[in-house]
Protein backbone atom coordinates (compact mmCIF):
# COMPACT_ATOMS: atom_id res chain seq x y z
CA UNK A 1 0.00 0.00 0.00
CA UNK A 2 2.81 2.34 0.66
CA UNK A 3 4.44 1.67 -2.40
CA UNK A 4 1.39 2.62 -4.64
CA UNK A 5 0.25 5.39 -2.34
CA UNK A 6 3.65 7.29 -1.53
CA UNK A 7 3.79 9.60 -4.78
CA UNK A 8 5.27 6.89 -7.55
CA UNK A 9 4.21 9.26 -10.53
CA UNK A 10 8.00 9.68 -11.39
CA UNK A 11 6.93 11.38 -14.72
CA UNK A 12 6.62 14.59 -12.70
CA UNK A 13 9.86 17.42 -12.38
CA UNK A 14 9.57 16.81 -9.00
CA UNK A 15 10.64 13.01 -9.30
CA UNK A 16 13.90 13.24 -6.41
CA UNK A 17 11.19 13.99 -4.15
CA UNK A 18 9.55 10.78 -4.56
CA UNK A 19 12.42 8.74 -5.10
CA UNK A 20 13.90 10.39 -1.34
CA UNK A 21 10.13 9.60 0.59
CA UNK A 22 10.57 6.08 -1.31
CA UNK A 23 14.05 5.10 -0.09
CA UNK A 24 13.45 5.85 3.76
CA UNK A 25 9.53 4.76 4.06
CA UNK A 26 10.06 1.14 2.39
CA UNK A 27 14.01 1.03 3.65
CA UNK A 28 12.25 -2.04 6.06
CA UNK A 29 12.36 -1.59 9.90
CA UNK A 30 10.16 -2.88 12.75
CA UNK A 31 6.99 -1.82 11.19
CA UNK A 32 5.39 -1.94 15.12
CA UNK A 33 3.10 1.06 14.67
CA UNK A 34 1.09 -0.19 11.42
CA UNK A 35 0.88 -3.44 12.90
CA UNK A 36 -0.35 -2.12 16.11
CA UNK A 37 -3.28 -0.54 14.35
CA UNK A 38 -4.47 -3.68 12.91
CA UNK A 39 -3.92 -6.02 15.43
CA UNK A 40 -6.05 -3.57 17.95
CA UNK A 41 -8.76 -3.18 15.20
CA UNK A 42 -9.29 -6.86 14.95
CA UNK A 43 -8.85 -7.79 18.68
CA UNK A 44 -11.84 -4.87 18.97
CA UNK A 45 -13.62 -6.60 16.06
CA UNK A 46 -13.34 -4.47 13.18
CA UNK A 47 -11.76 -5.35 9.57
CA UNK A 48 -8.40 -4.88 10.03
CA UNK A 49 -8.15 -4.18 6.09
CA UNK A 50 -10.25 -0.86 6.38
CA UNK A 51 -7.37 0.04 9.02
CA UNK A 52 -5.00 -0.22 5.94
CA UNK A 53 -4.99 3.82 4.78
CA UNK A 54 -4.36 4.70 8.85
CA UNK A 55 -1.90 2.31 9.87
CA UNK A 56 -0.22 3.74 6.21
CA UNK A 57 -0.06 7.12 7.41
CA UNK A 58 1.15 6.45 11.00
CA UNK A 59 4.32 4.61 9.40
CA UNK A 60 4.80 7.76 7.23
CA UNK A 61 4.64 9.92 10.21
CA UNK A 62 7.05 7.77 12.06
CA UNK A 63 9.75 7.79 8.94
CA UNK A 64 9.39 11.54 8.40
CA UNK A 65 10.54 12.24 12.01
CA UNK A 66 13.66 9.63 11.91
CA UNK A 67 14.55 12.28 8.52
CA UNK A 68 14.27 14.94 10.52
CA UNK A 69 15.91 13.04 13.34
CA UNK A 70 18.84 12.48 11.84
CA UNK A 71 19.53 15.54 9.88
CA UNK A 72 22.75 17.69 10.76
CA UNK A 73 20.99 20.30 13.03
CA UNK A 74 19.41 17.32 15.06
CA UNK A 75 21.28 14.38 15.62
CA UNK A 76 23.80 14.27 12.78
CA UNK A 77 23.55 10.60 12.37
CA UNK A 78 25.04 9.19 9.11
CA UNK A 79 23.16 5.36 9.18
CA UNK A 80 19.64 4.33 9.86
CA UNK A 81 18.54 1.00 9.24
CA UNK A 82 21.85 -0.07 7.90
CA UNK A 83 22.06 2.33 5.16
CA UNK A 84 23.18 5.94 5.09
CA UNK A 85 20.34 8.48 6.32
CA UNK A 86 18.32 10.48 3.88
CA UNK A 87 20.70 13.73 4.10
CA UNK A 88 23.83 11.22 3.04
CA UNK A 89 21.95 10.32 -0.06
CA UNK A 90 19.91 13.46 -1.12
CA UNK A 91 21.16 16.69 0.69
CA UNK A 92 19.89 17.98 3.65
CA UNK A 93 17.16 20.14 1.49
CA UNK A 94 16.05 16.87 0.17
CA UNK A 95 15.96 15.38 3.26
CA UNK A 96 13.66 18.30 5.07
CA UNK A 97 11.40 18.55 2.30
CA UNK A 98 10.87 14.74 2.12
CA UNK A 99 9.81 14.26 5.72
CA UNK A 100 7.47 17.19 5.08
CA UNK A 101 5.81 15.83 1.99
CA UNK A 102 5.71 12.11 4.00
CA UNK A 103 3.72 14.30 6.98
CA UNK A 104 1.07 16.03 4.52
CA UNK A 105 0.72 12.82 2.41
CA UNK A 106 0.05 10.73 6.06
CA UNK A 107 -3.25 13.05 6.44
CA UNK A 108 -4.12 12.93 2.61
CA UNK A 109 -4.22 9.39 2.43
CA UNK A 110 -5.86 9.36 6.15
CA UNK A 111 -8.50 11.58 5.04
CA UNK A 112 -9.21 11.09 1.05
CA UNK A 113 -10.15 7.06 2.10
CA UNK A 114 -13.48 5.70 1.35
CA UNK A 115 -13.24 2.72 3.74
CA UNK A 116 -13.82 4.29 7.31
CA UNK A 117 -16.96 7.12 7.64
CA UNK A 118 -15.81 10.61 7.31
CA UNK A 119 -16.28 11.53 10.71
CA UNK A 120 -14.61 8.62 12.11
CA UNK A 121 -11.82 9.44 10.08
CA UNK A 122 -11.34 13.25 10.69
CA UNK A 123 -11.46 12.00 14.48
CA UNK A 124 -8.89 9.54 14.14
CA UNK A 125 -6.85 12.01 12.04
CA UNK A 126 -7.40 14.98 14.53
CA UNK A 127 -6.09 12.27 17.10
CA UNK A 128 -2.63 11.19 15.74
CA UNK A 129 -2.22 14.67 14.76
CA UNK A 130 -2.06 15.86 18.60
CA UNK A 131 -0.05 12.34 19.10
CA UNK A 132 3.04 14.18 16.56
CA UNK A 133 2.45 16.88 17.01
CA UNK A 134 3.49 19.60 19.87
CA UNK A 135 1.88 18.13 22.33
CA UNK A 136 3.20 14.63 21.75
CA UNK A 137 6.11 13.57 19.56
CA UNK A 138 7.36 16.98 18.44
CA UNK A 139 7.29 18.85 21.80
CA UNK A 140 9.15 15.98 22.79
CA UNK A 141 11.48 16.52 20.42
CA UNK A 142 11.67 19.95 21.53
CA UNK A 143 12.47 19.38 25.36
CA UNK A 144 15.43 16.53 24.08
CA UNK A 145 17.32 19.35 22.27
CA UNK A 146 16.62 21.67 25.40
CA UNK A 147 18.34 18.89 27.05
CA UNK A 148 21.54 18.51 25.50
CA UNK A 149 24.28 19.89 27.20
CA UNK A 150 22.90 20.20 30.54
CA UNK A 151 24.68 17.55 32.82
CA UNK A 152 23.51 14.48 34.81
CA UNK A 153 23.05 16.98 37.83
CA UNK A 154 20.46 19.34 36.34
CA UNK A 155 18.18 16.54 34.07
CA UNK A 156 15.55 14.30 36.26
CA UNK A 157 13.93 11.20 36.25
CA UNK A 158 11.09 13.32 35.65
CA UNK A 159 12.14 15.66 32.94
CA UNK A 160 13.70 12.14 30.85
CA UNK A 161 10.46 10.45 30.93
CA UNK A 162 8.05 12.90 30.20
CA UNK A 163 10.62 13.21 26.88
CA UNK A 164 10.23 9.85 26.37
CA UNK A 165 6.12 9.94 27.25
CA UNK A 166 6.14 12.58 23.90
CA UNK A 167 8.74 11.61 21.64
CA UNK A 168 8.48 7.89 21.23
CA UNK A 169 5.73 6.91 23.32
CA UNK A 170 2.96 8.96 22.45
CA UNK A 171 2.94 7.74 17.95
CA UNK A 172 3.15 4.29 19.39
CA UNK A 173 0.52 4.88 22.09
CA UNK A 174 -1.39 5.93 19.19
CA UNK A 175 -0.97 3.34 17.21
CA UNK A 176 -2.75 0.87 19.68
CA UNK A 177 -5.52 3.55 20.48
CA UNK A 178 -6.88 4.20 16.81
CA UNK A 179 -6.53 0.42 16.18
CA UNK A 180 -9.41 0.53 18.81
CA UNK A 181 -10.81 3.14 17.70
CA UNK A 182 -11.05 1.80 14.28
CA UNK A 183 -12.30 -1.45 15.42
CA UNK A 184 -15.25 0.47 17.50
CA UNK A 185 -13.64 -0.38 20.66
CA UNK A 186 -14.79 1.08 23.97
CA UNK A 187 -13.70 4.60 25.75
CA UNK A 188 -12.36 1.67 28.30
CA UNK A 189 -10.95 -0.45 25.47
CA UNK A 190 -8.97 2.81 24.46
CA UNK A 191 -8.23 3.83 27.66
CA UNK A 192 -6.28 0.40 28.66
CA UNK A 193 -4.29 0.79 24.88
CA UNK A 194 -3.23 4.11 25.83
CA UNK A 195 -1.79 2.49 28.90
CA UNK A 196 -0.24 -0.21 27.11
CA UNK A 197 1.36 1.93 24.65
CA UNK A 198 2.44 3.99 26.82
CA UNK A 199 4.39 1.55 28.78
CA UNK A 200 5.92 -0.16 25.81
CA UNK A 201 6.69 3.25 24.26
CA UNK A 202 9.23 4.37 27.34
CA UNK A 203 10.64 0.90 27.42
CA UNK A 204 11.26 0.98 23.97
CA UNK A 205 13.29 4.28 24.47
CA UNK A 206 15.04 3.03 27.14
CA UNK A 207 16.19 -0.10 25.56
CA UNK A 208 17.29 2.07 22.55
CA UNK A 209 19.61 3.98 25.46
CA UNK A 210 20.84 0.99 26.65
CA UNK A 211 21.70 -0.40 22.98
CA UNK A 212 23.37 3.06 22.37
CA UNK A 213 26.43 1.84 24.68
CA UNK A 214 25.94 -2.21 24.36
CA UNK A 215 25.36 -2.94 20.69
CA UNK A 216 27.10 -2.27 17.74
CA UNK A 217 26.89 -0.66 14.36
CA UNK A 218 27.01 -4.21 12.38
CA UNK A 219 23.47 -4.87 14.43
CA UNK A 220 21.94 -1.84 15.51
CA UNK A 221 22.51 -0.37 11.50
CA UNK A 222 23.08 3.16 12.73
CA UNK A 223 26.11 4.10 14.72
CA UNK A 224 26.59 3.66 18.51
CA UNK A 225 27.63 6.16 21.15
CA UNK A 226 25.27 9.04 19.17
CA UNK A 227 24.03 10.22 22.63
CA UNK A 228 27.10 10.41 23.67
CA UNK A 229 28.32 12.28 20.94
CA UNK A 230 25.47 14.95 21.55
CA UNK A 231 26.14 15.40 25.26
CA UNK A 232 22.43 13.76 25.77
CA UNK A 233 21.82 12.69 29.47
CA UNK A 234 19.90 8.94 28.74
CA UNK A 235 18.21 6.46 31.12
CA UNK A 236 21.78 4.84 31.19
CA UNK A 237 24.21 7.51 31.97
CA UNK A 238 21.29 9.11 34.60
CA UNK A 239 20.61 5.49 36.90
CA UNK A 240 23.01 3.09 35.03
CA UNK A 241 22.70 0.23 32.63
CA UNK A 242 21.63 -2.19 35.28
CA UNK A 243 18.70 -0.30 36.69
CA UNK A 244 17.65 0.84 33.25
CA UNK A 245 17.11 -2.58 32.31
CA UNK A 246 15.49 -3.17 35.31
CA UNK A 247 13.01 -0.20 34.64
CA UNK A 248 12.77 -2.13 30.79
CA UNK A 249 11.72 -5.22 32.58
CA UNK A 250 9.51 -3.42 34.97
CA UNK A 251 7.56 -1.51 32.51
CA UNK A 252 7.10 -4.32 29.95
CA UNK A 253 5.89 -6.57 32.92
CA UNK A 254 3.19 -3.96 33.63
CA UNK A 255 2.27 -3.86 30.06
CA UNK A 256 2.27 -7.64 30.06
CA UNK A 257 -0.26 -7.93 32.94
CA UNK A 258 -2.59 -5.27 31.28
CA UNK A 259 -2.65 -7.52 27.88
CA UNK A 260 -3.63 -10.30 30.05
CA UNK A 261 -6.27 -8.79 31.63
CA UNK A 262 -7.84 -7.96 27.80
CA UNK A 263 -11.38 -9.42 27.01
CA UNK A 264 -9.83 -10.83 23.57
CA UNK A 265 -6.17 -12.15 23.86
CA UNK A 266 -3.45 -11.12 21.23
CA UNK A 267 -0.32 -13.64 21.61
CA UNK A 268 1.65 -11.10 19.03
CA UNK A 269 1.36 -8.37 21.42
CA UNK A 270 2.62 -10.65 23.92
CA UNK A 271 5.25 -11.97 21.81
CA UNK A 272 6.11 -7.94 20.98
CA UNK A 273 6.52 -6.78 24.35
CA UNK A 274 8.75 -9.81 25.93
CA UNK A 275 10.67 -8.64 22.05
CA UNK A 276 11.05 -5.76 23.22
CA UNK A 277 12.94 -6.46 26.72
CA UNK A 278 15.48 -8.94 24.78
CA UNK A 279 15.69 -7.08 21.53
CA UNK A 280 19.20 -6.51 20.01
CA UNK A 281 18.27 -3.80 17.68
Amino acid sequence: YMATHCFCDDTQPQKILFESMRYSLLAGGKRLRPVFVFDFCRMCGGDWKKAVPFASAVEMIHTYSLIHDDLPCMDNDDYRRGRLTNHKVYGEAMAILAGDALLNRAFEVMLAQETIAPAQAVKTAAYISRCSGAYGMIGGQVVDIETEGMTVEQVTIDRLEYIYLLKTAALLESSLMIGAILGGGSKEDVAVMEQIGRKVGIAFQIQDDILDVTSSMEVLGKPIGSDEKNNKVTYVTLVGLEKAKEAVAKLSQEALELVDNLPVQSEFLRETIIYLIHREK
